[in-house]
């Protein structure tokens, strides 16, 4: 967890900032994290990064457009060295709250939280952080859409459960929650909507940013119908690849399912496949381009990932110990797969 002066700190730059822009993750806790803190200062644009595995200097152009006086960044482990100079050419103050265990040098301009470099060391969602700073009891179900998705019961799910007892599932399993509960629906909502065009993203995000409470997500009205209608659209496509998916266990243990098309979801039919096939390692790997991008769920995945790639020329991997994403060529393919095997199944 945050410590109480790391807290206060962030309120303090979030008080200063009078036109802050928040880039967040590609994911509910990113998503969820940014609608927190701006909820709680009433300020703010929101900005999802897409590009992997890092914050690039392309995303620069939305500081100008937007003429932001303050940059948060939310749930992103990595940032490009370039991004990094043209903010300090421009003097902007930069807030940077993340949780995952990536070795990086932090420019004495950047104020940096990462609650597994504090002691006692944790890893919580930035959603949990970023509630431990605004409080708000009205965005408790905000707090909670955004743990879930990433794995994770905060200490406030029982509040939640107290309140809103119809949208909880009574679990320990946070996966169970995400897709066995009307929260998670509300949560699984969120991950497909952000995949939509960049207009009706910033179309959800202003609804999310003044809707008062779950069930007015929960009903579909003309506020949210292109959320709705896009989580229709990529959720038709979704069944049929984890059916798919599904298919294709045996004995080993490994899952891989491979796919192509125009829709990246391989981090969604990762955690699904690890939910109902929690004893395999699942290995998902998208084709796009010349490119591979993966996404390992199981015990010691990003172990797994980081000897898998090794040797592959411009290849990527990192994330959470047992949550990982990556990136190979389409020629080193077989080869990664072939290391996956042996890693696995052979222990070499």
């Amino acid at each position: 967890m945050l410590s109480p002066q790391q807290i206060n700190e962030i309120k303090e730059h979030l008080e200063k900032a009078q036109n802050p822009v928040f880039f967040f993750d590609n994911d509910a806790d990113g998503l969820c994290s940014f609608l927190l803190l701006q909820r709680y200062i009433g300020r703010g644009k929101g900005v999802a990064i897409k590009s992997f595995p890092e914050l690039d200097t392309s995303y620069f152009r939305k500081v100008l457009e937007l003429k932001a006086d303050y940059i948060f960044i939310l749930d992103k482990p990595t940032v490009s060295e370039n991004f990094l100079k043209e903010v300090e050419k421009y003097n902007i103050p930069v807030v940077w709250v993340d949780h995952h265990d990536v070795k990086i040098e932090i420019p004495d301009f950047v104020s940096y939280f990462n609650p597994l470099f504090n002691k006692p060391s944790s890893n919580e969602p930035v959603t949990v952080l970023c509630y431990q700073i605004s409080k708000r009891k009205e965005d408790l179900w905000i707090a909670v859409v955004g743990a879930i998705s990433d794995k994770f019961i905060p200490e406030y799910y029982k509040e939640f459960k107290e309140e809103f007892p119809d949208l909880a599932a009574d679990s320990k399993d946070a996966f169970k929650i995400f897709f066995d509960s009307q929260i998670g629906k509300i949560a699984r909502l969120l991950c497909f909507g952000l995949k939509d065009s960049v207009t009706n993203v910033v179309k959800m995000q202003k609804f999310l940013m003044k809707v008062k409470s779950p069930y007015d997500v929960l009903e579909e009205t003309s506020q949210n119908y292109s959320m709705y209608y896009r989580f229709s659209q990529i959720n038709k496509k979704y069944t049929k690849l984890l059916e798919k998916a599904s298919e294709g266990v045996s004995s080993s243990k490994i899952l891989f399912f491979q796919y192509g098309g125009d829709l990246s979801i391989s981090s969604d039919l990762s955690n699904e496949l690890s939910y109902l096939f929690p004893d395999k390692i699942i290995v998902v790997i998208y084709i796009t381009g010349i490119k591979a991008n993966i996404s390992i769920r199981g015990e010691n995945a990003k172990k797994i990932i980081l000897q898998a790639i090794e040797g592959l020329e411009n290849a990527r991997g990192g994330g959470h110990e047992d949550a990982v994403g990556g990136q190979v060529k389409i020629e080193d393919l077989e080869k990664f797969r072939e290391n996956i095997k042996n890693i696995v199944e052979l222990g070499k």
